[in-house]
């Protein structure tokens, strides 16, 4: 019997650097998590490749897959729409592989109701200052929008509660290995691995 694997959501504000910690986390050799590619309605950014970031999507086609019941979760966040398909997580779960989810807080209270076995993991800034000059450093965003995207991250702080733990990127290298600790402590639970002894004693 194949051991179920591990849904990981990784969330927390925009502009903590949740994108660029994923990264990290998928250019190490030994990483054998499999990456969930979100679909989202905004314009791509700078080297930002479709099918490699996200699937980038027009309103309509996003509104339909939100008809179809195709998508795991989906939010609108600042104009735009963010989602994942449900199709591909459920397939790689129930083929032992873990499933490393990088979503807004909004769409990880939907997986929560969802999924409510995942492992969810708040991506926090070490300060709103911080958090507030990084967003700003990108050179993408109006004024006006850098202050919705701050109000947002105030309201999506206040919503730590919903997740297992809380990882704190205040350099890169040290919230992914704050990650990996966690995914292999997930994985030595004791409701993921009894069922597998039950089973050895059972053959006995």
């Amino acid at each position: 019997m194949v051991e179920k694997g591990l849904l990981i959501v990784l969330s927390g504000p925009s502009g903590v650097g949740k994108g660029t910690v994923r990264k990290a986390i998928f250019d190490r050799p030994d990483t054998a998590f499999e990456y969930s590619i979100s679909m989202t309605t905004r314009n791509p950014r700078e080297g930002e490749i479709h099918g490699v970031d996200y699937f980038f999507k027009s309103r309509d086609e996003f509104e339909a897959l939100i008809e179809q019941g195709k998508l795991l979760e989906y939010a609108e966040f600042v104009g735009n729409y963010y989602g994942t398909p449900v199709d591909y997580v459920r397939e790689t779960l129930d083929s032992g592989k873990d499933v490393f989810l990088e979503i807004e807080v909004q769409g990880a209270r939907q997986v929560r109701e969802k999924f409510p076995e995942g492992l969810f993991i708040f991506l926090a800034p070490p300060s709103l200052t911080e958090l507030e000059n990084r967003i700003t450093t990108r050179g993408t965003e109006t004024e006006e929008l850098i202050r919705q995207r701050m109000k947002a991250a105030k309201e999506e702080i206040e919503l730590m509660d919903l997740y297992d733990y809380v990882v704190e990127n205040d350099r890169v290298e040290n919230a992914c290995e704050r990650i990996n600790a966690i995914v292999i402590a997930e994985h030595c639970r004791r409701e993921r691995v009894t069922h597998r002894y039950k089973t050895m004693l059972e053959s006995e």
